[in-house]
């Protein structure tokens, strides 16, 4: 029969129609990626005008332009008679095996992605996440990279932060200094107290609004405690504790009020001597 078959049926049965086959899903692939690359554009504007942090726009553009293509590709193929059901079954098989073998790293990635979007931290705050204190220096998709006060570089795995508590010193402005100082029972209480507002009021670092608080905190089993709490530039946190410290220790001193330690009072009874024997 295909013998008979002339070269105007060739060209009725199959040339023509493959033709039309193929000049139609070559136009589905460029119009689609044209279309998925407008639409990129768009999210891309829409995030940006969100203020969301450029690595991740850039990230997401990135899978919904692969996402879009894919959708592309499939239709095309589907024009030209190519069944993609079991295509897509097999990819789909093939992504839930590689998601079950990067469990942790896609748990990461989430993580980073959550991080990236909410922002508890940013580049240059102080921070303590992950069981690490420092300062952070990058976050990435998978990974937030903190610098210690010893200069060491911590890698942690976002999802160990965004998991855990996050606590940002740099986050306000202000900071409170919470010290406690303590003097003896014998010690002058008003002495104690002039001496330590007198440093208050020199260190021109330290805020009038909100007023430090000096106060007594407790009466200890061996030391009256004096609970100091200024506030300050959280810049000025570390410098002005410090200051307050070496300063409010070495007027004790010159004026006789001491820092006490724990101590016991031992009695020693001595027995009659018929009961030692």
């Amino acid at each position: 029969m295909l013998e008979q078959l002339t070269q105007s049926d060739y060209l009725d049965l199959y040339i023509i129609p493959w033709s039309i086959k193929l000049v139609t899903a070559f136009a589905i692939f460029i119009i689609g990626r044209m279309i998925a690359k407008t639409i990129v554009k768009l999210v891309h504007k829409v995030m940006t005008r969100a203020k969301l942090e450029p690595m991740l726009i850039s990230f997401l553009g990135n899978i919904i332009y692969a996402l879009l293509f894919a959708v592309v590709i499939m239709a095309a193929l589907e024009q030209l008679g190519v069944k993609t059901t079991s295509a897509l079954a097999i990819l789909g098989a093939a992504g839930l095996a590689v998601g079950l073998a990067l469990q942790s790293s896609l748990s990461n990635f989430a993580a980073g992605v959550m991080l990236i979007m909410f922002r508890p931290f940013k580049v240059g705050d102080f921070i303590e996440a992950g069981g690490t204190s420092g300062i952070v220096d990058a976050i990435s998709i998978f990974s937030t990279i903190m610098r210690t006060g010893d200069n060491r570089e911590v890698i942690i795995p976002n999802g160990q932060i965004y998991g855990g508590t996050i606590i940002n010193f740099s986050a306000r402005d202000t900071r409170r200094i919470d010290m406690v100082f303590s003097i003896g029972y014998s010690d002058d209480l008003k002495l104690a107290r002039s001496i330590i507002e007198d440093v208050v009021k020199l260190d021109e670092r330290i805020l009038a609004d909100p007023a430090p608080t000096i106060m007594v905190l407790e009466l200890a089993a061996s030391s009256v405690d004096f609970a100091v709490r200024p506030w300050v530039k959280t810049s000025d946190y570390w410098a002005v504790r410090a200051f307050l410290l070496e300063e409010i220790k070495s007027r004790f001193d010159a004026n006789g009020v001491g820092i006490p330690y724990p101590q016991q009072d031992v009695y020693i009874k001595e027995l009659p001597a018929s009961m030692s024997k």
